[in-house]
């Protein structure tokens, strides 16, 4: 229970922007796949990085656990409030603050989302490319390491973000670079913070970088009698040196839910969706190599995509699959998960997995930003049906084993949260012990989103 003394402090320092209501606190205590709730005890809506200051110092003071909320879009439990304790809800610090267009960076809070910058961008020139689907916040985007379609061309968070600012459990306020594109000053703090999952800091503020709008963007589709035949096209394209936007991969079952769901009309086999970047010249070259090393491998005609309404169609209903797939199964909810491993051990590493589908009772669609070896799995689960839960865990569960034999990773771009917990020291062994000795240096009391991703 909450001391009545920090909840009548934060009752009048905050007013309307704090609430210990239980259906706000139930929304706060779960993200987009099904994860067991674990709701806060309240929830602060907070505007500014002073405001940050003033919280993590009166939840210090009574050693409330602080959990990071931003868009609510995290697959794998980084917002259930695991200890109880205050909800810090970003998503009102939503402010572009600075667009430096000749050095194409910006700086933004973090409660800011994806579409909502791209939106801001628009007459700039300029764009941000980072695309993990959901309209998921920077903030939480930068927490998770997040990545998505685009990935493949402009990389992961980690290769965009050039500094945080943050509030530490006791109350400093850092900024862990300034805006130049590379520094050899000391620790790199930046990435530190990236990929922290909230257990380190509130990131109150984040500097971008951004990219030139292509001069020119086509988009196609193509299907392939096999899954296996469309991923070993991609790694051709891959090692061929082709410089891909995005190269996504959907299973016969993914293109029946977007059919149904996006009321399309596709072939019910697996289907790579591609997109190309550059000037006129250079993505029809980059096209027309890439149809012909499809050939090779059984991929039938492309259909293009050149006007910008056709190409939006295609990836709304890419990113729209989620949801797709939860249609599938009425009643039923997601379970996502990813992992990723090295290009060439793609088409085993799927392969096995869709072996493995085959034999379960479990409907579980495949979709893959295959460009960088990163695939995820949706099990459609009934959560009231323990045999589902079980089975579910199991297919996870062999899935990330053979990732990690392959030379892979448990999450490519999920996260750990708390879903992916017990394999964390199975891929990186000493490495958890180091995480573990960061975090009691910079949250000794433990804060900051207790019992999420490096102490399972």
């Amino acid at each position: 229970m909450l001391d009545q003394g920090l909840l009548n402090q934060l009752q009048n320092r905050f007013g309307d922007r704090f609430s210990t209501g239980k259906s706000v606190c139930e929304q706060h205590g779960t993200g987009e796949s099904w994860v067991e709730l674990k709701a806060p005890e309240a929830v602060v809506w907070i505007q500014s990085t002073e405001e940050a200051v003033e919280l993590v110092k009166l939840c210090a003071e009574y050693q409330v656990p602080i959990t990071p909320y931003g868009a609510g879009t995290s697959l794998e439990g980084h917002v259930q409030a695991l200890k109880g304790g205050i909800c810090v809800d970003l998503s009102q610090m939503d402010q572009v603050i600075a667009v430096n267009n000749q050095d194409m960076d910006c700086v933004v809070q973090p409660g800011v989302t994806r579409k909502q910058l791209n939106q801001h961008l628009n007459e700039t020139g300029l764009f941000f490319p980072v695309d993990p689907g959901a309209d998921a916040s920077i903030g939480g985007m930068v927490s998770t390491r997040a990545s998505g379609t685009n990935a493949v061309r402009y990389g992961t968070m980690k290769d965009n973000v050039l500094n945080v600012t943050a509030v530490l459990a006791d109350g400093r306020v850092i900024k862990t670079a300034q805006r130049a594109r590379k520094s050899s000053a000391g620790y790199d703090l930046t990435r530190l913070f990236v990929g922290s999952e909230g257990t380190l800091g509130l990131i109150t503020e984040v500097t971008l970088k951004l990219h030139p709008i292509p001069e020119a963007t086509s988009a196609a589709r193509c299907n392939f009698p096999s899954v296996d035949e469309a991923v070993q096209a991609v790694i051709q394209v891959i090692q061929c040196g082709i410089p891909m936007a995005r190269i996504e991969l959907l299973d016969e079952l993914s293109i029946k839910a977007i059919n149904g769901y996006s009321k399309m009309t596709l072939p019910e086999q697996p289907t790579l969706f591609l997109e190309f970047h550059g000037s006129q010249q250079a993505v029809t070259e980059q096209a027309e190599w890439v149809a012909s090393l499809v050939s090779e491998n059984g991929g039938g005609d492309f259909v293009w995509a050149v006007q910008t309404e056709d190409r939006t169609r295609i990836w709304e209903a890419r990113h729209n699959a989620y949801y797709a797939s939860v249609a599938l199964r009425p009643g039923c909810k997601g379970w996502s998960t990813d992992v990723c491993v090295p290009i060439s051990a793609l088409a085993d590493c799927i392969r096995e997995t869709q072996q493995d589908l085959s034999g379960s009772f479990l409907m579980a669609p495949i979709v893959g930003h295959v460009g960088d070896g990163n695939f995820h799995v949706l099990f459609l689960i009934d959560p009231d049906k323990s045999e589902e839960i079980e089975e579910a865990y199991r297919l996870n569960g062999r899935m990330v084993e053979r990732a990690l034999k392959l030379g892979g990773t448990c999450t490519g771009e999920h996260g750990i949260g708390v879903g992916k917990l017990k394999y964390l020291r199975q891929e990186l062994g000493d490495c958890v012990d180091v995480m573990q000795s960061i975090k009691l240096a910079l949250d000794p009391n433990q804060l900051f989103n207790p019992g999420k991703t490096i102490w399972g």
